[in-house]
């Protein structure tokens, strides 16, 4: 079916938990990727239709969770005669909305198309089929965090909005097993209880008067106590990072989510974390671990109040530092920052929060093109914020930072990221080329000045975003990075080696009809270059999914693991020892 064609959803009953089944009748040719090189537009899964089919399934159960999980709701008979008029307001509310065409931007049959429909959740499978040899030194397990929805959205959905499910295979002594579960966030406990989605989806709902009457809608739930958002509202569906044998889930929107790892392989989710009541507003997903003093920096962001954002770090036992509040005249999306030795590097670029726009319809994450993009350079010790300097760097929006160091001799810090224009082309559709560029940004502390540099030559250009550096050097300056080939967008048809001197670039391609995500960088030594490239990879041809792990010196497919179900494309990664695994919390 062409891509260009209208669509219906076909979805499982979510009131029960998912099993296993076998490989579904998706259409691996209903939405089709392609970049013509010879125009200026880029098609994708946000600016087309497509098809997607959604196999029933049963019930399964997962490990037990902290989590409360009520069986049957325990309303009286006030809270279920409001239940049942706040149904028919929302039903009312959605029928009448059905009658608008969604943006692609928000249309769950284009965000959710082909590998991006959410899958069941997987009990362990052990003792996988290999082709190959899985390297000595892995050892322990592979996580992967995506946006996965339990229901079917009932109006507009991004690919952001999903609940959170990690994808995990777990390595010993050269076997492998496969489990994936939801993070078991305080929303989706609640959901899966009332049985259909009742929290706001905060970028696919949020619009017009429609997202006005849901937000509305919902307050007047909690109102009634048929919800409960005191205890979050989050996804936990971005990133995944280990830290004082913790493993957390996070979503910028929320605290992060405590979970564990059984012994077994599987997942369980022990439960919100605020790091034993320390941390009190919301974190960012992308934290940074510093690979010699073992600190924990992050910050915090605030939509509606000053100060717009927080900076704050862990000792290495856990021990949270006070607040440090960042000046910021707008409330910025800062989604990543990075750090070096003795400094945070945080952005503050023009994709802005104006809620405003809800009211006229538009997403209230938007480009103020009024404002000078800048990065402020903070001394990570810095007890008040009284140091930060702020440099200009006019035009320059990345989602992501893959890492910064300083160069003394220049009084400099370089800055490695993806800037990418339109700045807001992931939020809000626009009929510009998405246009991703791997760049050098040096800032320079004493003049206060900056510069830009494409890091690959115009031959060699490619769309590059989602990857990393080698995590042991982290903030100290590296010569590779491993990015996503982010081609054709949204989807990725491999990564890129790529030295950030030189800009020399080196591909592995997934292979034909293979399409996969963001590649992770496993050290094997204390040589930078030596490692393993670990990817998810789906073949839309099969509809199979494999786990493909590269040398990260020859870029040689070493071994590929065969999984047991299909792994949608999502977002970040990471990996736990097995001696981690061992002490994890």
């Amino acid at each position: 079916m062409d891509a260009a064609s209208s669509s219906t959803t076909n979805w499982v009953n979510h009131q029960s938990r998912f099993t296993s089944s076998p490989r579904p009748r998706l259409a691996s040719s209903s939405i089709s990727y392609r970049k013509n090189l010879n125009s200026k537009t880029t098609h994708c899964a946000i600016q087309s239709q497509s098809t997607l089919h959604f196999p029933n399934q049963s019930p399964i159960e997962s490990p037990s969770s902290s989590c409360s999980r009520p069986s049957q709701q325990k309303w009286n008979l006030f809270q279920k005669v409001a239940a049942m008029a706040f149904d028919a307001v929302e039903n009312t509310l959605t029928s009448l909305e059905k009658k608008n065409q969604l943006p692609k931007t928000i249309d769950p049959n284009v965000q959710l198309a082909g590998n991006f429909s959410p899958v069941p959740e997987q009990p362990v499978m052990h003792h996988l089929p290999v082709i190959g040899k899985i390297p000595e030194h892995i050892q322990g397990v592979y996580l992967r965090n995506g946006a996965n929805p339990m229901f079917k959205p009932t109006s507009g959905h991004h690919l952001f909005d999903g609940d959170g499910m990690i994808y995990a295979v777990k390595f010993e002594n050269g076997s492998a097993s496969y489990a994936c579960r939801f993070t078991e966030t305080q929303r989706l406990v609640q959901e899966r209880a009332i049985g259909k989605p009742v929290f706001p989806k905060a970028i696919g709902e949020l619009h017009g008067q429609w997202g006005i009457a849901k937000l509305i809608l919902f307050y007047a739930r909690g109102l009634c106590g048929l919800v409960d958002c005191s205890q979050g509202i989050g996804v936990a569906n971005t990133g995944l990072v280990y830290f004082n044998n913790h493993l957390l889930a996070m979503s910028e929107d929320d605290l992060p989510y405590h979970v564990s790892v059984t012994q077994s392989g599987d997942l369980k989710t022990v439960g919100r974390y605020n790091f034993d009541d320390q941390l009190k507003p919301t974190m960012i997903a992308h934290p940074k671990l510093d690979p010699v003093s073992g600190e924990l920096f992050a910050l915090s962001y605030n939509i509606v109040k000053k100060p717009y954002l927080k900076y704050f770090r862990f000792s290495l036992d856990g021990i949270k530092y006070e607040d440090v509040a960042i000046n910021l005249e707008t409330p910025t999306m800062v989604h990543d920052f990075a750090i070096t030795e003795n400094f945070v590097v945080i952005p503050d670029h023009q994709v802005v929060f104006k809620i405003s726009e809800i009211i006229t319809g538009g997403s209230p994450v938007v480009c103020d093109k009024e404002k000078v993009s800048r990065f402020g350079v903070l001394n990570k010790y810095d007890p008040d914020g009284s140091s930060i300097k702020w440099i200009e760097v006019p035009g320059c929006f990345c989602f992501h930072l893959w890492n910064a160091w300083e160069v003394a001799e220049s009084d400099e810090v370089v800055v490695i990221g993806s800037c990418m224009t339109p700045v807001d082309s992931i939020f809000n559709e626009s009929n510009e080329e998405l246009k991703i560029v791997l760049s050098e940004i040096r800032l320079n502390l004493k003049t206060g000045g900056s510069s830009r540099r494409a890091i690959l030559s115009p031959e060699n250009d490619v769309n590059l975003e989602a990857g990393m550096v080698n995590k042991n050097f982290l903030g100290r300056k590296t010569k590779y990075a491993y990015l996503a080939v982010a081609e054709p967008w949204p989807k990725v048809s491999g990564f890129a080696k790529v030295d950030l001197s030189t800009g020399e670039t080196s591909k592995f391609i997934y292979g034909e009809s293979k399409y996969g995500g963001e590649p992770m960088f496993l050290p094997s030594s204390d040589n930078e270059e030596d490692g393993h490239i670990l990817a998810f990879v789906h073949d839309e041809s099969t509809w199979e999914s494999e786990l493909q792990i590269v040398d990260a010196n020859t870029l040689e497919l070493e071994a590929t693991v065969k999984l047991p179900a299909r792994v949608p494309y999502g977002f970040h990664g990471t990996f736990v020892t097995s001696d981690d695994l061992a002490t994890q919390a």
